[in-house]
């Protein structure tokens, strides 16, 4: 086996080396020497990474012959395999844990299961199945992945970066555990959380995984019960809240473009409400970065609301919206929606006044600086949710305050009474966590009412005879797409115009408010497509030269999961005899 090969494999299945400059004190000879001591451990690396699939000629040439049962299996054989295992499994922290085991040992065919039967197996790799995984992080822990990076790491990062073996990065999704879904503040824990993200940016979109990096930002945790954790894997303090929290996110920056370049896109994640604002205004227009709760959230939402404007023949300007919840998520839903109504011809200040939100203090009239555009003169006597729902007689409720089922029965039933057609969208994660239940929401409006939920749930049967499935308003009908336009087109800014740009009536439309997850790797191309000629259109692509025929340019980069052949290339000098 060659050493270069030694290397390479070392370096990415190990992550021990990727090279001799992954450790400059070293020489070139001791790093060969350190390899040759590891050629076995890579010949057994090797025989997971494709299991019983090495062809004869590969396992002589490797030499691994011997090392593996005499069957050479196909791909398909193996995806069976693997199949009907799961199917054994009724725990859904059982099937993470296996899926994830799989990933590690044999990438290319977890993507193909994991494709082939995104419906059922999305919920497990990510929400709501991921955020149980995180909550038990430190207790399932098998191998590590992804980058960690402490406060105790200040002014180390850049070294920190050349420790990850791949070079070629062009995403990186990154969090610092405060607000994990709606489960709180799980430090170090929320890793799963980047990692189950970039699954779906390979799965949905064909981003090439090794152009991945997950990062988790450690500060600490105000999590006591994490605290006292025996299993808890970060430092055992309480979050750092003052200027070196700023200045590591600073330098983190810094140094990912420093390494990667400056189109490599960061996608900032699961962050606390007020630091989720502060760096997306503070590094929208330096870096290639983007808030998935903030404006994928956003733009998954309101392709919910203009599908169920075509169901209801009524435009977007005619909505009143009420959201449960004033965070992020509803500040990044509410302003995309305002961006939707201004294109249709109607006034920032107008537009507006079509928005409420009501939160765990009340009806929104007090602010801060993020939500000063969307309070209204008082109503009058408003109390509850289900007052400001009879007293502002909303078309639609948006529920993004993971605070659980607060779209109480007499809430669904009054916008039942005041709508034909109620829009009732239950978006918090995971599923515990949605403010109704589907069967809740369509049986109490004798199935009137277009529901969507961030979580999935079951179809709802009714007592007509109607089975009626809910739509899953995910983000991972946005943000896949737009990332893989965004890493193919070299854009080095991110608007909210492209999010909107990404929403188109054929991707999301289809008899439901959103498409079965089934063609979510079709929906992905789709967006990107429509957002690399968007971005061409509007001079914000930087990558040259530009590609004539976009559509036949994304099909023909997006990852696939056939192996790859570990054979050289052989061939004769022509005209000349070879020894």
């Amino acid at each position: 086996m060659g050493v270069s090969l030694s290397l390479t494999l070392i370096g990415r299945c190990s992550c021990l080396i990727s090279s001799p400059q992954t450790f400059p004190p070293l020489t070139r000879d001791v790093c060969i020497t350190f390899v040759a001591a590891q050629v076995k451990d890579s010949c057994m690396v090797l025989m997971y990474s494709r299991g019983m699939a090495f062809t004869l000629k590969e396992r002589q040439i490797l030499g691994i012959h011997g090392l593996l049962p005499p069957k050479i299996e196909t791909q398909d054989t193996q995806a069976m395999r693997f199949q009907k295992n799961l199917k054994k499994m009724s725990d859904p922290l059982q099937k993470y844990i296996y899926l994830m085991g799989i990933q590690e040992r044999n990438e290319r065919l977890f993507y193909r299961v994991l494709m082939e039967d995104i419906e059922a197996l999305m919920p497990i790799v990510y929400t709501p199945t991921v955020g149980l995984a995180c909550t038990q992080y430190g207790h399932i822990f098998r191998r590590p992945k992804g980058l960690f990076i402490t406060i105790k790491d200040q002014g180390h990062i850049r070294s920190i970066l050349d420790n990850w073996p791949e070079t070629s990065v062009k995403a990186v999704v990154v969090t610092d555990g405060e607000r994990i879904l709606g489960l709180g503040d799980l430090g170090v824990y929320g890793m799963g959380i980047p990692v189950g993200k970039l699954c779906l940016y390979t799965a949905c979109a064909g981003i090439r995984p090794e152009s991945c990096l997950p990062v988790c930002i450690d500060v600490g945790t105000d999590n006591e019960k994490l605290l006292r954790d025996p299993f808890y894997m970060g430092l055992y303090q309480r979050r750092d809240r003052s200027q070196r929290y700023d200045d590591l996110i600073d330098e983190f920056m810094e140094a990912v473009v420093d390494k990667y370049g400056q189109d490599t896109l960061i996608q900032f994640e699961d962050f606390g409400n007020h630091n989720a604002f502060r760096f997306l205004k503070k590094y929208r227009e330096k870096y290639c970065t983007f808030n998935d709760d903030i404006q994928g959230t956003a733009s998954v939402a309101l392709a919910g609301l203009l599908a169920a404007q075509r169901v209801l023949g009524k435009p977007i300007t005619e909505h009143k919206v009420l959201f449960l919840g004033a965070g992020e998520a509803a500040l990044g839903i509410a302003n995309l929606i305002v961006m939707a109504m201004m294109e249709s011809g109607m006034s920032q200040a107008e537009a507006r006044k079509k928005i409420w939100m009501f939160d765990k203090y009340g009806l929104l009239v007090k602010t801060d600086s993020n939500q000063e555009g969307f309070i209204h003169p008082d109503p009058g006597d408003v109390k509850s949710f289900l007052d400001a729902v009879n007293v502002i007689k909303p078309t639609a409720i948006i529920g993004v305050s993971g605070a659980g089922r607060l779209f109480t029965h007499d809430v669904i039933r009054a916008m039942g009474s005041l709508n034909e057609r109620p829009i009732i969208f239950a978006l918090s994660n995971p599923t515990a966590k949605a403010e109704c239940t589907a069967e809740d929401a369509y049986s109490l409006t004798q199935g009137r009412c277009l529901f969507a939920s961030g979580s999935p749930f079951a179809p709802v049967s009714l007592e007509d005879g109607r089975i009626l499935t809910p739509g899953q308003g995910n983000n991972a009908y946005i943000f896949p797409g737009v990332a893989l336009a965004v890493i193919l087109s070299g854009v080095r800014h991110i608007s909210d115009t492209v999010f909107l740009e990404a929403l188109t009536d054929e991707e999301l439309s289809q008899g439901r408010l959103y498409p079965p997850l089934s063609n979510i790797r079709e929906v992905s191309l789709q967006m990107a497509i429509k957002v690399v000629e968007y971005v061409y259109s509007k001079g914000m692509a930087f990558r040259y030269p530009e590609p004539v025929d976009k559509e036949a340019y994304i099909r023909s980069v997006v990852w696939n999961i056939n192996y790859d052949s570990f054979l050289p290339e052989i061939y004769d000098w022509p005209g000349t005899k070879n020894n």
